[in-house]
């Protein structure tokens, strides 16, 4: 797969901080935080607005991503420490983390991985909630942000916090406990979240110096896919369309000590 510079084609509508952007078939789900009808669905062709999903009891807003198998929604809540399961019909379940959650994937065995931050740990559940297995992060993988887990069972694990002397992508071993490769020299400031594609390529939402970055499969800089000057806001969240080689980058602006507004860009890669 041959990556050039993105081109923006289109701007989702402003509204609420933007905490989630995934895809299935013809539709765009969006994630924001707001009390009712926090998810809403556009079309992916005309990226015209068709519904809105309503969560209940959700109070924090952290990530979502989405099981084609399952066909339903994942949802990350900081602040009642678990995971709501959507279905696409609107029906809502949850489960317990025991830990607050940071962002979610899903592996080729259709289970939940939930990066959880503070305790360096991801844990991964079936998809009714069931903990199939805890993985604890090496010491020097510090504020975990993303994890997706590779075809080889190995971890793309993105990390580091604004005054962490270590921010970067790296791989983990598949029992979790050793790096096996970084990312050389990056210079990432506050890596956020990944998108990984079917070659393993890894995008990075870079939030502090505001960019999406393109790696290779042995994390080796390729190019700067999305620059500052294509972004109003700082970019949080991704989701890549392989398919339709399409990225679309959640942002979310940071004003007066709150998060204020968000919106979701697509670009060609």
């Amino acid at each position: 797969m041959y990556y050039t510079a993105g081109r923006a084609i289109h701007s989702l509508p402003d509204g609420p901080s933007v905490w989630g952007v995934t895809s299935l078939d013809n539709e765009i789900y969006v994630m924001r935080w707001k009390k009712r009808e926090q998810i809403e669905v556009y079309n992916a062709n005309t990226y015209r607005f068709q519904c809105s999903l309503t969560v209940s009891d959700i109070r924090g807003f952290t990530d979502m991503t989405i099981c084609e198998h399952y066909r339903c929604l994942y949802l990350s809540d900081h602040l009642v420490e678990c995971v709501h399961r959507v279905e696409l019909e609107g029906v809502d379940t949850l489960w317990p983390v025991n830990a607050k959650p940071s962002c979610l994937s899903v592996n080729s065995a259709h289970n939940v991985l939930v990066t959880c931050r503070v305790v360096r740990t991801i844990k991964e559940f079936s998809t009714r909630g069931e903990l199939v297995r805890e993985l604890r992060l090496p010491g020097d993988v510090v504020n975990p942000c993303h994890a997706i887990q590779l075809t080889n069972g190995q971890f793309i694990v993105c990390h580091g916090a604004r005054d962490d002397a270590v921010k970067r992508v790296c791989v983990v071993s598949s029992d979790g406990r050793h790096v096996v490769q970084s990312s050389p020299g990056s210079d990432s400031d506050s890596p956020a979240h990944l998108a990984v594609d079917d070659n393993e390529f890894v995008f990075l939402a870079d939030v502090n110096n505001r960019r999406v970055t393109l790696f290779s499969p042995a994390l080796s800089y390729v190019r700067r896919v999305v620059s500052c000057d294509e972004l109003r806001w700082r970019p949080r969240r991704l989701h890549l369309d392989v398919r339709r080689r399409r990225l679309y980058v959640g942002e979310t602006e940071w004003k007066d000590g709150k998060f204020t507004a968000g919106c979701v860009e697509v670009f060609n890669v």
